[in-house]
């Protein structure tokens, strides 16, 4: 029998702790792997706030009852964030895939913001003038020569939901409206809205062109943290001064579809409204997603998707809001 030293004999047995530890290491990382998946599966209520990607979202898997708010049967879906404590406040119906009609300009407006220049001059084309919009689409009357600043069009995009202004933004942004829906759809991932997809920058309906009211929450969340945004949805009111195809200096201005903002709307008396977009098609119904702030300005994101009738729309989004604890 071969003898074998007693320094080997150590370094032999300190291999073996180390192997020994390190399975037992493996273990308790599978163990662990083990514990979060099935937290993932069974506390992501309310109790899962945030992700593995962002701390700072509110997540919510199924419906999320209020006190004081039962909803609305005529509206498809509804939600209510609360941004400064990332909690789901409300929520119904909120993962079902809807059209979004022209709420789809949030996201329009903000790769414009992350990829323009304001002050860049854009020239209408004749696939962005208004003539080749169907007649009872909303559009701000854009003429093929026309100039316009990038800011001019992203007011008269928020604030009049103008869907020429859409496609004028998407061409100088990228060349084409196809190459735009790309940006898009990409942006959409980044911000995790992986039930959305878009086939055209303003929203007029498309079988295929579809989001949810948490995944619009999630584009809003992004755009409302440029104060670029922020002060054009709180706006009354915005005048363009724009060069027409004669070279003459011309103005427009353009107000709010949002009925809160016009003083249509009776306004909730817990909050400040900020400001948001609509968005109204037959096959979308009417929508609307807001920003607001209580007495102690914290922030919150209000969704409503689907309404029977812009009344409905109105009604439940303030009902909604009205519910918020104090």
């Amino acid at each position: 029998m071969r003898c074998i030293s007693k320094s080997k004999r150590i370094f032999l047995i300190s291999c073996a702790a180390v192997l020994a530890c390190s399975q037992m290491g493996c273990q308790k990382k599978q163990q662990v792997s083990y514990v979060t998946e099935y937290e993932k599966q069974n506390y992501n209520k309310s109790l899962y706030e945030g992700s593995l990607l962002a701390s700072d979202l509110c997540v919510a898997e199924d419906d999320a009852s209020l006190v004081e708010y039962e909803g609305d049967t005529d509206v498809h879906a509804a939600a209510l964030f609360d941004l400064e404590d990332s909690k789901v406040l409300y929520s119904y119906q909120m993962h079902d895939r809807l059209y979004p009609a022209s709420v789809t300009k949030i996201m329009t407006a903000l790769l414009a913001l992350e990829r323009g220049n304001l002050s860049d001059i854009v020239t209408i084309s004749d696939t962005a003038s208004a003539s080749s919009f169907p007649s009872d689409a909303q559009v701000c009357g854009l003429r093929a020569g026309e100039k316009w600043s990038l800011e001019a069009l992203l007011n008269a995009l928020l604030l009049y939901s103008g869907n020429d202004a859409a496609t004028a933004i998407a061409e100088q942004i990228a060349g084409s409206e196809q190459t735009f829906v790309a940006l898009m759809n990409e942006r959409a991932k980044e911000l995790m809205a992986n039930n959305t997809h878009f086939m055209n920058p303003h929203g007029l309906h498309d079988q295929e062109h579809y989001t949810t009211a948490y995944d619009l929450y999630l584009i809003f969340q992004e755009c409302i943290k440029d104060e670029r945004f922020l002060q054009i949805i709180q706006s009354e009111s915005y005048t363009a001064s724009y060069t027409g195809t004669d070279g003459e200096t011309l103005t427009e201005t353009f107000e709010p579809t949002n009925l809160y903002a016009r003083g249509v709307a009776e306004k909730p008396t817990n909050v400040t409204i900020a400001g948001g977009k609509t968005g109204t098609t037959g096959e979308a119904g009417y929508c609307l997603i807001l920003l607001e702030y209580d007495a102690q300005t914290r922030p919150y994101i209000s969704v409503v998707m689907g309404a029977a009738a812009k009344s409905v729309l109105y009604e439940d989004m303030t009902s909604m809001i009205q519910a918020i604890p104090e």
